[in-house]
């Protein structure tokens, strides 16, 4: 069994002070065994409005974000799924809001654009989302083949559709990696719900990697990064502020539990 990490933290827009944090904790993480990392949506950036990651934004292939990625993975012979990094898009008010997957020797293995983007108002709340201002939808589904079983990667917002997950399942989806930063409003009435439902329905693991607290823009983030197992049951999770949930990814298991509990050959609808 390999060990796995969703690394939480309270990202700042000051990108050198996230980084600092993110690899304390990325050594943190690999003195407890893990070896494969999720860290969450805007690590390295959560800047004080939603246009400072145009100025931001690299180029695929370079830049300090994907370096410190690529070097984080090669040094500590780890995989790591590298949140989400503002990467340049045709358009140039939008960027895309990507994750890049880096493999034990620090190359990348896959890269997930975020396909559903967060334009919301919150009832009884002055928040307001319109990510599709600044950032431009992906429009690929990504499974890659890992030492960790077969890895899909969705993010925050993602989470809330059930058929972007099933799409995963039918390219043989084991372990679902979710970098997020839910906000403290919906996190609290709908987190735990769905990370556990998407696991449940698919038996697959989940690896949920949130941000976690209060940030200098005025934001808070709900925290509660888990690690779920096909069962629904959760096997770790870490609450507010910087840390990390660490878990065992035990495919036997998963194996087992599909074997028993066939729901998935028993699907009748919408079955190519």
């Amino acid at each position: 069994m390999s060990i796995v990490a969703a690394i939480q933290l309270a990202s700042g827009p000051n990108i050198e002070a996230n980084l600092l944090e993110v690899s304390r904790l990325i050594a943190a993480a690999v003195e407890k065994g893990a070896k494969l990392i999720v860290l969450p949506e805007n690590f390295a950036l959560m800047g004080m409005s939603e246009t400072d990651k145009l100025s931001l934004s690299e180029p695929l292939g370079e830049g300090r974000i994907q370096d410190f990625l690529s070097t984080q993975a090669a040094d500590h012979e780890i995989w790591i799924v590298g949140g989400t990094i503002p990467l340049q898009s045709p358009d140039p008010d939008r960027v895309y809001a990507t994750s890049l997957v880096y493999n034990a020797k620090g190359k990348v293995a896959a890269r997930y654009d975020k396909i559903h983007l967060f334009d919301v108002e919150l009832s009884g709340t002055s928040e307001q989302y319109n990510e599709s201002e600044t950032i431009k939808a992906g429009d690929k589904v990504v499974v890659v083949d890992s030492p960790f079983g077969r890895l899909g990667v969705a993010i925050c917002y993602d989470l809330r559709f059930p058929e972007l997950f099933r799409i995963m399942l039918d390219q043989g989806v084991e372990v679902v990696a979710l970098p997020a930063a839910f906000t403290a409003v919906t996190g609290k009435a709908h987190w735990e719900i769905l990370i556990r439902a998407r696991a449940i329905e698919n038996l697959i693991y989940v690896v949920a990697a949130g941000q976690g607290g209060y940030h200098v823009n005025g934001r808070k983030t709900y925290g509660y990064s888990m690690v779920v197992d096909p069962w629904g049951s959760i096997l770790d999770r870490f609450q507010q502020g910087s840390g990390m949930a660490l878990a065992p990814l035990d495919l036997p298991f998963l194996e087992t539990t599909r074997g028993n509990f066939p729901a998935i050959e028993h699907r009748r609808l919408n079955r190519k």
